[in-house]
């Protein structure tokens, strides 16, 4: 598979950096804090971001036994409201109003947030009189060290590098996280076309070879990255990026099934090196989630026979494509 195979270059490549990040994060040098070289664990996903922002792959550093005590809160993410909640609980019972900071919204939005948290079992409530005490059931850990944003173009011409220049230069401005890449398929060219395209100097270059699949050297670093200097607040910096690691936490980047129809005859997994890329049949290419669809002419639904098989597919291929997924989130999570 070439990086520009496809319909979608830029979904399959994506997909395919994201696996690398996977296998060999950090990439040479390490160019932040250096009690972060120390780090061997982290979690990646894909297009997350802000309202105004939104990366194709993150990486989320973490220190490993903070994020083993994080697995107390359960395996789903927890949204901005659950956080204030579990981030401020007290060790011992107290009136919700007395124990948490003053919201910058209504207390009635507070008091949801602590019954869905009751209800996922990630917070002790209880009734005293006519109020609603709460109880933490461990201190939510400092579990995030640094956040890492990486744009993929495949084809890195000079209209996208014009149009990805100024969107990396808002985050080199912004500093929400402490890194910017660019990932864009290796030429072999002497000096690599982008290293003379106008991107902030800010931002690192990865160089990526996946024709003969993934593997932990499939990419390398052409332009080390700055650690960027945040120009928000450091509570609201902390906010922010603690709400999109949770959200790398809760989904990873093997969530692309869900948008996508697993359960067509013509849905697919085919192995590229050490990734798994979803591949139409019908099409005969590496499909992207707005073509697998169920508007799609060449959808098929599986036959009502494949889904009453056994092993080793029970329930059918597409059954078994998502068990696969979720399967090598949950280990390469752990």
């Amino acid at each position: 598979m070439s990086p520009s195979a496809g319909f979608d270059s830029e979904f399959s490549y994506e997909l395919c950096v994201c696996r690398w990040a996977e296998l060999a994060w950090p990439p040479g040098e390490s160019v932040g804090d250096a009690d972060s070289t120390a780090l061997t664990t982290h979690i990646v996903a894909r297009q997350l971001g802000t309202q105004k922002r939104r990366w194709d792959t993150v990486i989320v550093e973490v220190d490993p036994a903070a994020l083993r005590n994080r697995a107390a809160f359960g395996d789903a993410e927890l949204d901005s409201d659950l956080l204030h909640i579990l981030r401020n609980a007290p060790a011992e019972w107290a009136w919700y109003r007395e124990a948490l900071p003053e919201p910058d919204y209504p207390w009635r939005y507070v008091r949801e947030a602590i019954h869905r948290a009751a209800d996922r079992d990630i917070l002790h409530t209880r009734r005293a009189g006519n109020r609603i005490e709460i109880r933490r059931i461990a201190p939510y850990p400092d579990w995030l060290v640094r956040l890492i944003a990486i744009e993929n173009k495949p084809d890195l011409d000079a209209s996208a590098a014009r149009r990805l220049g100024d969107q990396l230069t808002h985050d080199v401005d912004v500093g929400l996280a402490d890194e910017v890449w660019v990932a864009t398929s290796r030429t072999g060219e002497l000096v690599e076309p982008a290293l003379l395209e106008a991107l902030p100097v800010e931002a690192g270059i990865l160089t990526t070879a996946f024709d003969d699949g993934v593997d932990a050297d499939s990419a390398q670093v052409d332009w080390h990255p700055t650690a960027l200097t945040p120009t928000h607040g450091a509570a609201h910096r902390t906010t922010r990026r603690l709400e999109l690691a949770e959200r790398a936490y809760g989904r990873g980047w093997r969530n692309y099934h869900e948008t996508m129809r697993p359960d067509c005859r013509y849905f697919a997994l085919r192995r590229h090196g050490r990734a798994l890329v979803p591949w139409c049949g019908a099409k005969e290419c590496h499909q992207s989630a707005s073509l697998c669809s169920g508007s799609c002419v060449d959808f098929s639904p599986e036959p009502p026979a494949w889904r009453m098989r056994g092993w080793p597919i029970e329930g059918g291929p597409g059954a078994a494509s998502r068990r696969l997924l979720a399967d090598r989130a949950n280990r390469e999570n752990s």
